[in-house]
């Protein structure tokens, strides 16, 4: 009996912490949250349209603070005057001697890379001048990308049309 005595007690240990280890209900894991669906193509097209129409918009008006919300911090812009960082271009964009009275954006197009990058594409038409020079009429590109939730400007280049 004496014998048996350490195995009787070495099996009831092994059966107890077995038994502990099993979780109840109540400590059972929630379920994750459902995920947000994802937005669709004409969706992010409207979204992203309407936010390069108010850095337009704002560029009319020299206003530099949707340029500091909306461009990422490693952003670059690609125009006439080379390539320009963030801080650069948007000191440019609201300090250059541009008069502008009102202009068109059209002719979007929307390419998704990923489900958070995306490259938007469209002509814009100006009735303005840039230092007394007719501003032309612009194929443009931007990159958006989506970071933490929040859609971002992250490249921004100008091609004159002809």
């Amino acid at each position: 009996m004496k014998r048996h005595l350490p195995l009787a007690a070495l099996l009831l240990l092994a059966f107890a912490s077995i038994s502990l280890a099993q979780p109840t209900p109540a400590a059972a894991p929630s379920p994750s949250p459902k995920p947000k669906p994802a937005m669709t193509k004409a969706q992010t097209l409207k979204k992203l349209s309407a936010s390069e129409t108010k850095l337009w918009e704002a560029w009319k008006n020299k206003d530099a603070k949707p340029f500091k919300a909306n461009l990422s911090a490693d952003s670059v812009m690609v125009g006439d005057s080379g390539v320009q960082g963030k801080n650069d271009a948007i000191k440019d964009l609201t300090n250059a001697p541009c008069e502008v009275k009102s202009f068109q954006l059209s002719d979007w197009k929307l390419t998704m890379l990923n489900s958070s990058t995306a490259v938007l594409t469209y002509k814009g038409t100006t009735d303005g001048t840039c230092a007394g020079t007719a501003i032309p009429p612009t194929w443009s590109t931007s990159i958006w990308v989506n970071r933490g939730g929040k859609w971002m400007a992250a490249f921004h280049q100008e091609t004159p049309a002809k």
